[in-house]
């Protein structure tokens, strides 16, 4: 009988409590670690966010840390939202232009611009443009072969708080 009581009050609250971690992790939000250096200064190697899931792109701002799955390299991705569908992007000398005017970016150092680069975009229905903070070491839209622009679909969550380290807690945004 002691065998019975003891998983009655330890082994099934630790079974509800694990089967509500799950179903958390898999709906609501989950754990991400920063891989390369395509984010510096915002995000660096191995820091970690809580990331929402993502159901409704709609909601998704010019500016948001996304995580994301690339197509062209079967790989996820984070990066930050330049261009929402329908938006027109002009990159002119390492400039970002949204529909016409400067986009605002306090979060790239100046030094770290690729003060070279232009380019036109013009995002589809659909699709979302991206780039790392990090202009001169990301691999993002500007370099990508295939897929310039992420399907809405293939977006899995937004990034809200880094957690790690624990020095560098803050919220994204």
């Amino acid at each position: 009988m002691k065998i019975k009581e003891l998983f009655k009050s330890w082994g099934i609250p630790i079974i509800i409590a694990a089967i509500i971690a799950l179903l958390l992790n898999k709906f609501v939000f989950f754990i991400a670690e920063i891989p390369s250096k395509s984010m510096v200064p915002t995000l660096n190697v191995d820091d970690r966010l809580i990331v929402t899931r993502v159901y409704n792109t709609d909601k998704i701002k010019r500016g948001d840390i996304i995580v994301f799955h690339s197509r062209e390299y079967n790989d996820i991705f984070i990066k930050r939202v330049i261009g929402l569908p329908g938006d027109k992007v002009q990159v002119i000398k390492g400039i970002v232009y949204v529909n016409g005017e400067e986009l605002v970016e306090d979060y790239i150092p100046e030094d770290n611009n690729e003060l070279t680069y232009s380019r036109d975009f013009e995002v589809p229905e659909g699709k979302f443009l991206f780039f790392g903070d990090n202009r001169k070491n990301s691999d993002d839209a500007r370099k990508w072969k295939k897929t310039t622009y992420i399907d809405g679909e293939d977006i899995m969550g937004k990034a809200q708080i880094k957690i790690y380290p624990f020095s560098d807690f803050k919220f994204l945004n």
